[in-house]
């Protein structure tokens, strides 16, 4: 157990201020996520540094197109998270009653990186938030070694939690479901209100952080075009209209196994619509092979970075990291850490 970073003494108990459920906890009580615990009025964690899943993954994989691409990230989580997500990739671990994992240290995280020869860590698989206080000691030595910190999150971080692992943070791909549909969040994924995740991507952004923002599109209950569109133009409007956009298609898990894969065409549909809302860099996901898997310049058309599925298979980019045809900025970051030239992944 180690005291929680975040949290404020309220006379109503201990107000845990990482997560926007802000939950209030009484001496016994636990959170949300399962990892909060109220004890001899203190908070804390019992997750730091319990490794629930890792791994060495291309960034591109995250999905992060526009950060450092062709590098490997060294992937890591805990158990348990502040969603219940009824199509969870990763249930085994985020729907966890009770943590477990190895245990590690930030210092064994980074050597495990510099061994696996990777570009910066990536905190994932289940929500970084639930285990903010080990993803900032991680970052600050990554950043002090010259490595990146890049989240896999659902956006449901307070300004607060924002502002305590900013000075880290390199890049963020923000997760959503469903194109944002309030019902749909609350009903599937047992989540109250979605307007958190806009302040957390505006506060990311004034922090310099690259965001990227993915949509998973699901079948018969998760697919709302106007919502989609309201998504994109909210994006264009607040973060830019060359913020990187996935398109993501959903595959049968957990408790949705009854729901059919995204047709192409579904996902399409939805491409075209962030398209006509202005954003410049909108992909596919989880379609191999699709066209939209690709950079392309806005200026020139150029094909400036090549991929298939999650591997890189080329990457044109100048050593600035922009369009090599035209020079135009294509709002690439993360280049000092960029591999340019032919994909190397084992799959080409």
């Amino acid at each position: 157990m180690r005291e929680a970073a975040l949290y404020s003494n309220l006379k109503s108990g201990l107000r845990c201020d990482l997560c926007a459920r802000r939950c209030v906890l009484h001496d016994g009580e636990t959170g949300f996520c399962r990892v909060r615990h109220a004890k001899d009025g203190k908070l804390y964690t019992s997750v730091y540094g319990l490794i629930d899943g890792m791994a060495a993954d291309p960034i591109e994989k995250k999905p992060l197109f526009h950060f450092a691409p062709g590098s490997n990230a060294f992937s890591i989580s805990t158990s348990s998270c502040n969603f219940r997500c009824q199509f969870c990739l990763n249930y085994h671990s985020a729907h966890r009653e009770t943590p477990v994992g190895e245990k590690l240290s930030p210092e064994d995280i980074i050597n495990l990186a510099e061994r696996y020869n990777c570009g910066g860590i990536t905190y994932t698989y289940t929500e970084p938030t639930v285990f903010m206080e080990f993803a900032h000691d991680t970052a600050k030595i990554a950043r002090s070694k010259g490595m990146y910190n890049t989240f896999v999150t659902n956006g449901y971080l307070t300004p607060e939690a924002v502002d305590y692992i900013a000075p880290y943070l390199d890049a963020a791909s923000v997760n959503f479901k469903g194109s944002g549909n309030k019902k749909f969040y609350n009903e599937l994924m047992s989540v109250p209100k979605i307007e958190p995740i806009f302040t957390c991507m505006k506060r990311m952004n004034e922090k310099g952080i690259l965001i990227e923002i993915t949509n998973l599109i699901i079948p018969e209950v998760g697919d709302f075009p106007e919502d989609t569109r309201q998504l994109a133009e909210w994006t264009v409007n607040n973060l830019g209209p060359r913020t990187p956009f996935h398109i993501t298609a959903f595959s049968p898990t957990y408790k949705l196994t009854n729901i059919p894969r995204t047709p192409v065409t579904m996902l399409e549909k939805h491409l075209d619509i962030a398209k006509d809302a202005g954003l410049e860099f909108v992909y596919s996901g989880n379609i191999a092979g699709h066209d939209y898997e690709n950079t392309y310049c806005p200026e020139c058309g150029f094909k400036a970075v090549e991929r298939y599925s999650v591997f890189l298979k080329s990457n044109n980019l100048n050593e600035e990291g922009r369009c090599p045809k035209c020079d135009a900025d294509l709002n690439i970051a993360g280049v000092k850490w960029m591999v340019r030239g032919p994909g190397k992944s084992r799959f080409f």
